[in-house]
């Protein structure tokens, strides 16, 4: 049994396609970090479908991650939700559950911005101070760093994330989702036996980058079963994440900054972590990648954030606790690092 007199915060996750539920002491301790994923029989995340998944599956979560901490919910003494940015129905239906719990237990309600609970929950796990911030998942790629009170984006995606990019040319090959092996990893795997390289499009235009011509070029190439898939696989990555530690690099170069951070799905892939590794020893800096249980997305990181808008003044209303589908990170203050 945990002592009750520490003060808790119950983070809900919601964004996409995992509902996830997360505890956080204010000290940063992660006591629980359950979740629920929701995998479409074809194609890509269906958002009502999806939403559908996580109102299932929210008691479900919500039980098991307080059996494993020990504590009642009569402890919490916040509850902090993802508000964006995201998929509308699966936002609104995590913000329902945060909103009815923190009435409920007559608490503080938190809304977090998924993108920086990414960077929070990547900085509490590696102990990385002031990095560079690579972000890359399915939703998302961009490259952050703290400045004048804001996280700014130095770089990102000007159309599709690279974990889109990825699990759609996955799909395409025909790979399936695994008990424990999503799309993206069995893409790498593949991508270990390849060697080589395959001409495809590498669009990088001034800090940002463009994906889809790097895919539908992939795909082409699929389908007119010009070149073994092992090959495509490699040469897809090896183009992706070529494109985007570039632009890292040069965001590292600029800000003069001593620490690179890895985080989001797709920090999880070996290859793109040696890549960034490499630029990270050429600059002098500490490379750190998010551990694989904060890699994709989950209640732990949002509970975490929530701590640290809390305890440094930020609350939402309930009235106020409306989701942002488009919530850029430059839009949040992040009064904890000032």
């Amino acid at each position: 049994m945990r002592p009750t007199d520490e003060q808790y915060c119950l983070g809900v996750e919601s964004t996409a396609d995992d509902f996830g539920v997360g505890i956080a002491t204010f000290k940063g301790e992660i006591l629980a970090n359950a979740s629920s994923g929701y995998i479409p029989e074809e194609g890509g995340i269906h958002p009502r479908e999806a939403a559908r998944h996580h109102a299932e599956a929210a008691d479900k979560v919500l039980e098991e991650a307080f059996q494993k901490t020990g504590i009642k919910p009569r402890n919490l003494s916040i509850i902090a939700f993802s508000q964006g940015p995201g998929l509308g129905p699966c936002l609104r239906t995590g913000a329902t559950v945060a909103r009815a719990l923190a009435s409920y237990l007559n608490i503080p309600l938190v809304g977090v911005n998924h993108s920086i609970a990414h960077i929070e929950i990547g900085k509490l796990a590696t102990g990385a101070q002031d990095p560079v911030t690579l972000y890359v998942s399915g939703g998302n790629t961009m490259v952050t760093a703290y400045d004048c009170g804001k996280y700014r984006v130095f770089g990102e995606t000007l159309d599709i994330a690279l974990g889109n990019c990825l699990d759609v040319f996955a799909r395409e090959a025909g790979l399936k989702h695994r008990k424990g092996l999503p799309l993206g990893a069995a893409l790498e795997q593949l991508a270990a036996k390849g060697g080589k390289l395959v001409p495809l499009p590498y669009l990088v235009k001034g800090m940002d980058l463009s994906l889809s011509g790097l895919l539908t070029a992939a795909t082409t190439a699929l389908r007119n079963d010009s070149y073994k898939l092992e090959d495509l696989c490699y040469s897809l990555q090896e183009n992706a994440f070529s494109m985007v530690t570039e632009v890292t690099e040069r965001a590292l170069a600029h800000t003069e900054k001593k620490e690179v951070l890895l985080t989001g799905g797709v920090a999880a892939n070996k290859r793109l972590q040696s890549m960034l590794a490499v630029i990270a020893e050429e600059h002098d800096a500490r490379f750190s990648v998010v551990p694989r249980e904060f890699a994709t997305d989950n209640g732990a990181m949002i509970a975490w954030t929530g701590v640290l808008a809390y305890t440094h003044g930020v609350i939402t209303p309930i009235d106020e606790s409306y989701v942002k589908l488009r919530w850029r990170v430059e839009k949040v203050d992040v009064p904890w690092l000032k």
